[in-house]
Protein backbone atom coordinates (compact mmCIF):
# COMPACT_ATOMS: atom_id res chain seq x y z
CA UNK A 1 0.00 0.00 0.00
CA UNK A 2 2.85 2.23 0.29
CA UNK A 3 3.07 2.32 -3.55
CA UNK A 4 -0.52 2.45 -4.42
CA UNK A 5 0.12 3.58 -7.88
CA UNK A 6 1.76 0.99 -8.86
CA UNK A 7 -1.14 -1.91 -7.45
CA UNK A 8 -2.27 -3.41 -10.94
CA UNK A 9 -5.90 -2.93 -11.96
CA UNK A 10 -7.12 -6.28 -10.54
CA UNK A 11 -6.04 -5.34 -7.12
CA UNK A 12 -7.66 -2.11 -7.29
CA UNK A 13 -11.22 -2.64 -8.44
CA UNK A 14 -11.06 -5.44 -5.78
CA UNK A 15 -10.26 -3.40 -3.38
CA UNK A 16 -12.16 -0.36 -4.29
CA UNK A 17 -15.41 -2.98 -4.27
CA UNK A 18 -14.54 -4.25 -1.20
CA UNK A 19 -14.21 -0.69 0.23
CA UNK A 20 -10.78 -1.10 1.26
CA UNK A 21 -9.95 1.73 -0.60
CA UNK A 22 -12.17 4.39 -2.28
CA UNK A 23 -11.89 5.59 -5.67
CA UNK A 24 -10.98 9.02 -4.51
CA UNK A 25 -8.32 7.82 -2.52
CA UNK A 26 -6.98 5.54 -5.71
CA UNK A 27 -7.70 8.27 -8.26
CA UNK A 28 -5.74 11.09 -5.58
CA UNK A 29 -2.87 8.54 -5.11
CA UNK A 30 -2.21 8.12 -9.48
CA UNK A 31 -2.59 12.13 -9.62
CA UNK A 32 -0.25 12.58 -6.85
CA UNK A 33 2.19 10.51 -9.03
CA UNK A 34 1.32 12.49 -12.37
CA UNK A 35 2.69 15.66 -10.65
CA UNK A 36 5.53 13.75 -9.21
CA UNK A 37 6.66 12.44 -12.52
CA UNK A 38 4.72 13.33 -15.57
CA UNK A 39 6.86 16.70 -15.98
CA UNK A 40 10.33 14.46 -16.53
CA UNK A 41 8.59 11.85 -19.03
CA UNK A 42 5.25 13.96 -20.82
CA UNK A 43 3.00 11.06 -20.83
CA UNK A 44 -0.38 12.32 -20.19
CA UNK A 45 -1.02 15.50 -22.21
CA UNK A 46 -4.24 16.39 -21.84
CA UNK A 47 -5.21 15.97 -17.86
CA UNK A 48 -9.27 16.23 -16.55
CA UNK A 49 -8.31 16.13 -12.35
CA UNK A 50 -11.76 17.96 -11.94
CA UNK A 51 -13.76 15.80 -13.97
CA UNK A 52 -11.61 12.45 -12.81
CA UNK A 53 -12.96 13.70 -9.00
CA UNK A 54 -16.24 14.39 -9.68
CA UNK A 55 -16.74 10.69 -10.96
CA UNK A 56 -14.39 8.72 -8.48
CA UNK A 57 -16.99 10.54 -6.20
CA UNK A 58 -19.90 9.27 -8.22
CA UNK A 59 -18.13 6.30 -7.83
CA UNK A 60 -17.87 5.66 -4.24
CA UNK A 61 -21.24 6.72 -3.79
CA UNK A 62 -22.53 4.01 -6.54
CA UNK A 63 -20.71 1.44 -4.36
CA UNK A 64 -21.96 2.48 -1.11
CA UNK A 65 -25.71 2.30 -2.22
CA UNK A 66 -25.05 -0.78 -3.60
CA UNK A 67 -23.91 -1.82 -0.48
CA UNK A 68 -26.69 -0.54 1.22
CA UNK A 69 -29.27 -1.82 -0.82
CA UNK A 70 -27.33 -5.76 -1.00
CA UNK A 71 -27.11 -5.74 -4.73
CA UNK A 72 -23.47 -6.24 -4.58
CA UNK A 73 -23.28 -10.02 -3.65
CA UNK A 74 -20.73 -11.64 -1.90
CA UNK A 75 -19.13 -13.22 -5.10
CA UNK A 76 -18.55 -9.71 -6.48
CA UNK A 77 -16.62 -8.48 -2.92
CA UNK A 78 -14.29 -11.37 -3.52
CA UNK A 79 -13.17 -10.35 -6.83
CA UNK A 80 -12.55 -7.52 -9.17
CA UNK A 81 -12.70 -9.33 -12.54
CA UNK A 82 -15.00 -10.67 -13.86
CA UNK A 83 -17.12 -12.15 -17.75
CA UNK A 84 -17.88 -9.29 -19.95
CA UNK A 85 -21.66 -8.46 -20.88
CA UNK A 86 -22.88 -8.20 -24.43
CA UNK A 87 -21.08 -6.41 -26.71
CA UNK A 88 -17.99 -6.04 -24.06
CA UNK A 89 -19.62 -3.48 -21.60
CA UNK A 90 -18.28 -5.89 -18.67
CA UNK A 91 -20.93 -5.31 -16.18
CA UNK A 92 -22.83 -8.15 -15.49
CA UNK A 93 -24.82 -9.25 -12.50
CA UNK A 94 -22.05 -10.53 -10.53
CA UNK A 95 -20.89 -6.94 -9.97
CA UNK A 96 -24.28 -5.84 -8.63
CA UNK A 97 -24.70 -3.65 -11.71
CA UNK A 98 -21.41 -2.72 -11.24
CA UNK A 99 -18.62 -2.74 -13.96
CA UNK A 100 -15.52 -4.43 -13.44
CA UNK A 101 -13.15 -1.39 -13.72
CA UNK A 102 -15.61 0.13 -11.03
CA UNK A 103 -13.73 3.01 -9.56
CA UNK A 104 -10.15 2.45 -11.46
CA UNK A 105 -8.78 5.44 -13.20
CA UNK A 106 -7.19 5.41 -17.17
CA UNK A 107 -5.84 7.05 -19.38
CA UNK A 108 -6.66 7.21 -23.45
CA UNK A 109 -4.82 7.49 -25.93
CA UNK A 110 -4.78 10.48 -28.26
CA UNK A 111 -6.25 9.39 -30.92
CA UNK A 112 -9.29 8.10 -29.53
CA UNK A 113 -12.29 10.68 -29.50
CA UNK A 114 -13.35 11.49 -25.63
CA UNK A 115 -16.28 13.70 -24.88
CA UNK A 116 -15.69 16.73 -23.41
CA UNK A 117 -12.04 16.14 -22.97
CA UNK A 118 -9.64 17.63 -25.69
CA UNK A 119 -8.20 15.56 -28.61
CA UNK A 120 -5.82 16.32 -30.62
CA UNK A 121 -4.55 13.18 -32.28
CA UNK A 122 -0.70 15.18 -32.08
CA UNK A 123 -1.24 17.30 -34.99
CA UNK A 124 -1.41 21.11 -34.79
CA UNK A 125 -4.82 21.06 -37.20
CA UNK A 126 -6.39 19.78 -34.18
CA UNK A 127 -4.66 21.58 -31.10
CA UNK A 128 -7.57 22.81 -29.69
CA UNK A 129 -10.63 19.88 -30.52
CA UNK A 130 -12.74 18.86 -28.47
CA UNK A 131 -14.99 15.76 -29.83
CA UNK A 132 -19.00 15.96 -28.75
CA UNK A 133 -18.75 11.99 -28.07
CA UNK A 134 -16.64 9.05 -27.01
CA UNK A 135 -15.56 6.38 -29.71
CA UNK A 136 -16.74 2.98 -28.44
CA UNK A 137 -13.67 1.63 -26.81
CA UNK A 138 -14.13 4.36 -24.15
CA UNK A 139 -17.70 4.09 -24.15
CA UNK A 140 -17.18 0.15 -23.01
CA UNK A 141 -14.39 0.91 -20.60
CA UNK A 142 -16.92 4.09 -18.97
CA UNK A 143 -19.50 1.42 -19.03
CA UNK A 144 -17.25 -1.02 -17.44
CA UNK A 145 -16.90 1.57 -14.47
CA UNK A 146 -13.08 2.95 -15.33
CA UNK A 147 -12.48 6.64 -14.90
CA UNK A 148 -10.56 8.47 -17.30
CA UNK A 149 -8.05 10.81 -16.14
CA UNK A 150 -6.60 12.19 -19.18
CA UNK A 151 -4.58 11.43 -22.74
CA UNK A 152 -1.46 10.14 -23.49
CA UNK A 153 0.78 11.31 -26.26
CA UNK A 154 1.05 10.11 -29.76
CA UNK A 155 2.95 11.33 -32.44
CA UNK A 156 0.81 13.35 -35.34
CA UNK A 157 -1.90 10.90 -35.94
CA UNK A 158 0.08 7.71 -34.61
CA UNK A 159 2.49 8.23 -37.95
CA UNK A 160 5.58 6.33 -36.52
CA UNK A 161 7.29 4.31 -33.46
CA UNK A 162 8.93 7.71 -31.76
CA UNK A 163 6.60 9.54 -29.92
CA UNK A 164 6.68 13.18 -30.60
CA UNK A 165 4.67 15.88 -32.31
CA UNK A 166 4.55 19.51 -33.18
CA UNK A 167 1.49 20.04 -29.95
CA UNK A 168 3.28 18.19 -26.97
CA UNK A 169 7.17 17.54 -27.68
CA UNK A 170 8.68 14.33 -27.46
CA UNK A 171 7.72 11.64 -24.54
CA UNK A 172 10.55 10.24 -22.50
CA UNK A 173 11.13 6.62 -21.55
CA UNK A 174 10.99 6.32 -17.62
CA UNK A 175 14.08 3.70 -17.68
CA UNK A 176 15.78 6.21 -19.42
CA UNK A 177 14.74 9.91 -19.57
CA UNK A 178 17.84 10.49 -22.70
CA UNK A 179 16.11 7.49 -24.67
CA UNK A 180 12.25 7.09 -26.76
CA UNK A 181 9.17 5.37 -25.29
CA UNK A 182 8.50 4.31 -28.35
CA UNK A 183 5.46 4.80 -30.45
CA UNK A 184 2.82 5.46 -31.57
CA UNK A 185 1.36 4.43 -27.67
CA UNK A 186 4.55 5.54 -26.33
CA UNK A 187 2.22 8.13 -23.98
CA UNK A 188 0.45 5.42 -22.90
CA UNK A 189 3.24 3.11 -22.00
CA UNK A 190 5.49 5.46 -20.16
CA UNK A 191 2.81 6.33 -18.01
CA UNK A 192 1.86 2.79 -17.12
CA UNK A 193 5.76 1.89 -16.43
CA UNK A 194 6.28 5.62 -14.19
CA UNK A 195 3.01 4.32 -12.40
CA UNK A 196 0.42 6.90 -13.53
CA UNK A 197 -1.76 5.40 -14.48
CA UNK A 198 -2.69 1.15 -14.21
CA UNK A 199 -4.35 1.14 -17.44
CA UNK A 200 -3.87 2.57 -20.44
CA UNK A 201 -5.71 2.37 -23.94
CA UNK A 202 -3.53 1.67 -27.21
CA UNK A 203 -3.50 1.37 -31.17
CA UNK A 204 -1.62 -0.55 -33.82
CA UNK A 205 -1.03 -0.97 -36.88
CA UNK A 206 2.65 -1.43 -37.82
CA UNK A 207 3.81 -2.09 -33.53
CA UNK A 208 2.04 0.92 -32.20
CA UNK A 209 1.21 -1.24 -29.36
CA UNK A 210 4.17 -3.52 -29.28
CA UNK A 211 6.94 -1.21 -29.65
CA UNK A 212 6.24 0.87 -26.97
CA UNK A 213 5.46 -2.05 -24.33
CA UNK A 214 8.87 -3.54 -24.90
CA UNK A 215 10.76 -0.21 -24.71
CA UNK A 216 9.08 0.57 -20.97
CA UNK A 217 8.80 -2.75 -19.52
CA UNK A 218 5.00 -3.12 -20.03
CA UNK A 219 2.23 -5.55 -21.76
CA UNK A 220 0.69 -4.71 -24.65
CA UNK A 221 -1.86 -7.29 -26.91
CA UNK A 222 -2.45 -6.36 -30.53
CA UNK A 223 -5.84 -8.49 -30.82
CA UNK A 224 -7.29 -10.11 -34.12
CA UNK A 225 -8.82 -7.98 -35.88
CA UNK A 226 -12.52 -7.41 -35.31
CA UNK A 227 -11.94 -8.69 -31.58
CA UNK A 228 -12.07 -4.57 -30.21
CA UNK A 229 -14.12 -3.06 -33.27
CA UNK A 230 -13.55 -0.06 -34.50
CA UNK A 231 -16.83 1.46 -36.87
CA UNK A 232 -15.50 4.11 -39.77
CA UNK A 233 -17.49 5.29 -42.36
CA UNK A 234 -13.99 5.85 -44.13
CA UNK A 235 -12.36 2.51 -44.30
CA UNK A 236 -14.80 -0.17 -42.72
CA UNK A 237 -12.82 -2.95 -44.11
CA UNK A 238 -9.18 -1.88 -43.35
CA UNK A 239 -8.01 -4.48 -40.98
CA UNK A 240 -4.23 -3.38 -40.46
CA UNK A 241 -5.03 -0.96 -37.71
CA UNK A 242 -6.30 -2.04 -34.40
CA UNK A 243 -7.21 -1.52 -31.16
CA UNK A 244 -5.98 -3.20 -28.06
CA UNK A 245 -5.10 -2.90 -24.20
CA UNK A 246 -1.84 -1.69 -22.54
CA UNK A 247 -0.90 -2.46 -18.88
CA UNK A 248 1.74 -3.37 -16.58
CA UNK A 249 0.67 -7.19 -16.03
CA UNK A 250 -0.84 -9.52 -18.52
CA UNK A 251 -3.68 -10.04 -15.78
CA UNK A 252 -4.90 -6.54 -15.86
CA UNK A 253 -4.48 -6.53 -19.97
CA UNK A 254 -6.87 -9.60 -19.88
CA UNK A 255 -9.43 -8.36 -17.79
CA UNK A 256 -9.01 -4.69 -19.98
CA UNK A 257 -9.65 -6.90 -23.34
CA UNK A 258 -12.45 -8.26 -21.88
CA UNK A 259 -14.44 -4.96 -21.69
CA UNK A 260 -13.48 -3.37 -24.93
CA UNK A 261 -13.75 -6.92 -27.17
CA UNK A 262 -17.29 -7.81 -27.85
CA UNK A 263 -18.98 -7.83 -31.46
CA UNK A 264 -20.51 -4.37 -32.83
CA UNK A 265 -22.23 -4.81 -36.46
CA UNK A 266 -20.91 -1.33 -37.43
CA UNK A 267 -17.69 -3.08 -37.87
CA UNK A 268 -17.99 -5.14 -40.84
CA UNK A 269 -15.51 -7.98 -39.57
CA UNK A 270 -16.43 -7.73 -35.85
CA UNK A 271 -16.16 -11.23 -34.50
CA UNK A 272 -19.55 -12.01 -33.22
CA UNK A 273 -17.46 -14.57 -30.47
CA UNK A 274 -17.22 -13.22 -27.08
CA UNK A 275 -14.05 -13.31 -25.53
CA UNK A 276 -13.07 -15.54 -22.03
CA UNK A 277 -9.31 -16.48 -21.05
CA UNK A 278 -8.81 -20.07 -21.18
CA UNK A 279 -8.90 -21.87 -18.39
CA UNK A 280 -5.82 -24.26 -18.48
CA UNK A 281 -2.74 -22.60 -17.59
CA UNK A 282 1.12 -22.67 -18.19
CA UNK A 283 2.74 -23.94 -21.22
CA UNK A 284 3.75 -27.66 -20.51
CA UNK A 285 3.33 -29.46 -23.81
CA UNK A 286 2.93 -26.15 -25.81
CA UNK A 287 4.74 -26.23 -29.67
CA UNK A 288 6.65 -23.23 -29.92
CA UNK A 289 8.01 -21.84 -32.55
CA UNK A 290 11.12 -19.64 -32.04
CA UNK A 291 12.60 -17.00 -34.73
CA UNK A 292 15.90 -14.80 -33.82
CA UNK A 293 15.47 -12.35 -36.52
CA UNK A 294 11.91 -13.09 -38.10
CA UNK A 295 13.30 -14.56 -41.28
CA UNK A 296 16.39 -12.40 -42.13
CA UNK A 297 16.45 -9.14 -40.68
CA UNK A 298 19.05 -7.40 -38.75
CA UNK A 299 18.55 -7.29 -34.80
CA UNK A 300 20.53 -5.27 -32.24
CA UNK A 301 22.91 -7.28 -30.75
CA UNK A 302 21.72 -5.82 -27.31
CA UNK A 303 18.21 -6.61 -28.64
CA UNK A 304 19.17 -9.75 -29.64
CA UNK A 305 21.58 -11.43 -26.61
CA UNK A 306 18.16 -10.40 -24.42
CA UNK A 307 15.53 -12.03 -26.37
CA UNK A 308 17.86 -15.03 -26.92
CA UNK A 309 17.21 -16.22 -23.63
CA UNK A 310 13.55 -16.46 -23.96
CA UNK A 311 13.00 -19.72 -25.36
CA UNK A 312 14.83 -21.70 -22.60
CA UNK A 313 12.19 -20.05 -20.14
CA UNK A 314 9.68 -21.61 -22.35
CA UNK A 315 11.30 -25.07 -22.28
CA UNK A 316 12.29 -24.95 -18.42
CA UNK A 317 8.06 -24.64 -18.33
CA UNK A 318 7.13 -27.72 -20.33
CA UNK A 319 7.45 -26.39 -24.06
CA UNK A 320 8.47 -28.06 -27.40
CA UNK A 321 10.66 -24.78 -28.73
CA UNK A 322 12.49 -24.90 -32.08
CA UNK A 323 14.17 -22.81 -34.10
CA UNK A 324 12.49 -21.81 -37.13
CA UNK A 325 13.26 -20.35 -40.51
CA UNK A 326 10.21 -18.43 -41.01
CA UNK A 327 9.12 -17.41 -44.31
CA UNK A 328 7.39 -13.79 -44.44
CA UNK A 329 7.71 -12.95 -47.72
CA UNK A 330 5.11 -10.80 -49.28
CA UNK A 331 4.99 -8.68 -45.72
CA UNK A 332 6.81 -5.65 -46.92
CA UNK A 333 5.26 -4.96 -49.81
CA UNK A 334 1.42 -5.75 -48.65
CA UNK A 335 1.86 -3.31 -45.61
CA UNK A 336 3.59 -0.29 -47.16
CA UNK A 337 0.78 -0.65 -49.95
CA UNK A 338 -1.79 -1.04 -47.60
CA UNK A 339 -0.67 1.58 -45.43
CA UNK A 340 -0.02 4.55 -47.70
CA UNK A 341 -3.34 3.71 -49.57
CA UNK A 342 -4.81 4.13 -46.22
CA UNK A 343 -3.23 7.39 -45.38
CA UNK A 344 -4.08 9.50 -49.21
CA UNK A 345 -7.72 8.13 -48.44
CA UNK A 346 -7.59 8.97 -44.63
CA UNK A 347 -6.08 12.59 -44.43
CA UNK A 348 -5.29 13.08 -48.72
CA UNK A 349 -7.51 16.02 -47.72
CA UNK A 350 -5.63 18.09 -44.98
CA UNK A 351 -3.75 20.66 -45.73
CA UNK A 352 -0.50 21.91 -42.96
CA UNK A 353 0.47 17.82 -42.24
CA UNK A 354 3.47 17.21 -40.28
CA UNK A 355 6.50 15.44 -42.27
CA UNK A 356 5.72 11.88 -41.78
CA UNK A 357 2.25 11.76 -41.92
CA UNK A 358 2.72 13.90 -45.61
CA UNK A 359 5.16 11.22 -46.81
CA UNK A 360 2.63 8.67 -45.93
CA UNK A 361 -0.26 10.27 -47.83
CA UNK A 362 2.25 11.29 -50.83
CA UNK A 363 3.15 7.39 -51.13
CA UNK A 364 -0.57 6.35 -51.46
CA UNK A 365 -1.70 9.06 -53.95
CA UNK A 366 1.19 6.87 -55.84
CA UNK A 367 -0.48 3.11 -55.13
CA UNK A 368 -2.60 2.38 -57.90
CA UNK A 369 -4.90 -0.77 -58.68
CA UNK A 370 -2.08 -3.29 -59.73
CA UNK A 371 -0.57 -2.38 -56.57
CA UNK A 372 -3.05 -3.25 -54.34
CA UNK A 373 -4.00 -6.64 -56.89
CA UNK A 374 -0.24 -7.45 -56.17
CA UNK A 375 -0.35 -6.79 -52.02
CA UNK A 376 -3.53 -8.39 -51.88
CA UNK A 377 -2.04 -11.52 -53.48
CA UNK A 378 0.67 -11.24 -51.53
CA UNK A 379 -1.13 -10.77 -48.02
CA UNK A 380 -3.34 -14.03 -49.39
CA UNK A 381 -0.31 -16.70 -50.06
CA UNK A 382 1.11 -15.04 -46.85
CA UNK A 383 -2.20 -16.21 -44.87
CA UNK A 384 -2.09 -19.29 -46.44
CA UNK A 385 1.66 -19.89 -45.58
CA UNK A 386 1.31 -19.63 -41.99
CA UNK A 387 -1.80 -21.50 -41.34
CA UNK A 388 0.00 -24.28 -42.84
CA UNK A 389 2.53 -23.24 -40.04
CA UNK A 390 0.19 -22.68 -37.62
CA UNK A 391 -0.83 -26.58 -38.00
CA UNK A 392 2.51 -27.59 -36.17
CA UNK A 393 3.11 -24.34 -33.85
CA UNK A 394 0.87 -23.29 -31.28
CA UNK A 395 2.48 -20.23 -31.02
CA UNK A 396 5.70 -17.88 -32.33
CA UNK A 397 8.45 -15.70 -30.52
CA UNK A 398 10.07 -13.55 -32.06
CA UNK A 399 11.62 -9.97 -30.65
CA UNK A 400 9.13 -6.98 -30.69
CA UNK A 401 11.70 -4.34 -31.54
CA UNK A 402 14.98 -4.91 -33.65
CA UNK A 403 16.68 -2.84 -31.36
CA UNK A 404 16.28 -1.25 -27.31
CA UNK A 405 15.06 2.12 -27.03
CA UNK A 406 16.81 4.95 -28.78
CA UNK A 407 18.21 9.19 -28.12
CA UNK A 408 14.82 10.77 -27.68
CA UNK A 409 15.83 13.71 -29.76
CA UNK A 410 16.96 11.02 -33.18
CA UNK A 411 13.63 11.22 -35.27
CA UNK A 412 13.84 7.32 -35.54
CA UNK A 413 16.23 4.35 -36.06
CA UNK A 414 18.57 5.19 -39.53
CA UNK A 415 20.60 1.85 -38.94
CA UNK A 416 20.74 -1.39 -37.51
CA UNK A 417 23.25 -4.02 -36.85
CA UNK A 418 25.34 -1.65 -39.60
CA UNK A 419 22.76 -1.92 -42.20
CA UNK A 420 21.51 1.82 -43.29
CA UNK A 421 17.62 1.99 -43.06
CA UNK A 422 15.98 3.19 -46.13
CA UNK A 423 13.27 5.33 -44.65
CA UNK A 424 11.63 5.83 -41.47
CA UNK A 425 9.30 2.70 -41.58
CA UNK A 426 11.97 0.26 -42.18
CA UNK A 427 13.51 -0.15 -38.78
CA UNK A 428 10.05 -1.33 -37.48
CA UNK A 429 9.84 -4.46 -40.22
CA UNK A 430 9.87 -7.25 -37.09
CA UNK A 431 6.11 -5.84 -35.59
CA UNK A 432 4.44 -4.78 -38.91
CA UNK A 433 5.46 -7.81 -40.62
CA UNK A 434 3.41 -10.00 -37.69
CA UNK A 435 0.32 -6.99 -38.66
CA UNK A 436 -0.13 -8.44 -41.81
CA UNK A 437 -0.81 -11.78 -40.61
CA UNK A 438 -4.20 -11.17 -39.31
CA UNK A 439 -3.25 -12.66 -35.83
CA UNK A 440 -2.99 -11.44 -32.48
CA UNK A 441 0.42 -10.91 -31.03
CA UNK A 442 1.51 -9.70 -27.61
CA UNK A 443 4.47 -7.54 -26.14
CA UNK A 444 6.01 -8.94 -23.08
CA UNK A 445 8.60 -7.83 -21.12
CA UNK A 446 11.77 -9.94 -21.89
CA UNK A 447 14.74 -8.69 -20.03
CA UNK A 448 16.93 -5.64 -20.20
CA UNK A 449 19.99 -4.55 -21.78
CA UNK A 450 23.26 -4.51 -19.68
CA UNK A 451 22.72 -0.55 -19.60
CA UNK A 452 19.24 -1.09 -17.82
CA UNK A 453 17.18 -0.61 -21.12
CA UNK A 454 14.19 -3.06 -21.24
CA UNK A 455 13.57 -5.49 -24.04
CA UNK A 456 10.20 -7.29 -24.63
CA UNK A 457 9.43 -10.31 -26.61
CA UNK A 458 6.75 -10.84 -28.89
CA UNK A 459 3.96 -13.84 -28.63
CA UNK A 460 2.63 -14.68 -32.12
CA UNK A 461 -0.83 -16.88 -32.27
CA UNK A 462 -3.60 -18.16 -34.78
CA UNK A 463 -5.69 -16.04 -35.91
CA UNK A 464 -8.33 -15.78 -33.61
CA UNK A 465 -6.94 -17.04 -30.71
CA UNK A 466 -6.22 -14.32 -28.81
CA UNK A 467 -6.27 -16.22 -24.98
CA UNK A 468 -3.71 -18.37 -26.43
CA UNK A 469 -1.37 -15.84 -26.67
CA UNK A 470 -2.07 -14.20 -23.35
CA UNK A 471 -1.63 -17.69 -22.00
CA UNK A 472 1.77 -18.05 -22.69
CA UNK A 473 2.32 -14.32 -22.37
CA UNK A 474 1.50 -14.74 -18.75
CA UNK A 475 3.37 -17.68 -17.98
CA UNK A 476 6.51 -16.40 -19.76
CA UNK A 477 5.69 -13.30 -17.09
CA UNK A 478 5.10 -15.49 -13.73
CA UNK A 479 8.36 -17.14 -14.75
CA UNK A 480 10.89 -14.49 -15.31
CA UNK A 481 8.73 -11.16 -13.52
CA UNK A 482 10.87 -9.04 -15.57
CA UNK A 483 7.92 -6.56 -15.55
CA UNK A 484 8.37 -6.09 -11.90
CA UNK A 485 11.33 -3.63 -11.97
CA UNK A 486 10.68 -0.58 -11.94
CA UNK A 487 12.18 2.42 -13.47
CA UNK A 488 14.53 4.81 -11.60
CA UNK A 489 12.12 8.14 -11.14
Amino acid sequence: MSELHYLTATELAHLIRTRQLGAVEVLQAHLDRIEQVNPKVNAIVTLVAEQALDAAEAADAALAAAMRSGALGSGAARSGAGAPGPGGAGAGDAHGGLGPLHGVPIAHKDLVDTANIRTTYGSPLFADHVPTEDDLIVKRLRAAGSITLGKTNTPEFGTGSHTVNEVFGATRNPYDLSKSAGGSSGGAAAALAAGMVPLAGGSDMGGSLRNPASFCNVVGLRPTPGRVPSPSDTAAWYTLAVEGPMARTVEDVTLMFSVIAGFDRRSPYSIKEVFAPEPEEGVAGMRVAWSPDLGGLPVDPRTAAVTATAPAVLERLGAHVEQVELDLSGAEDAFRTYRAWNYALTFGDLIGLGPNTAWNVEQGRQVTGADLARAEQARSRLYQRMAAFFDTYDVLIAPVSQVPPFPVEHPYVSEVDGERMPDYLAWMRSAYWISVLHAPAASVPAGFTEDGLPVGVQIVGRPFEDARVLRVARAFEQATQYGLRRPPL
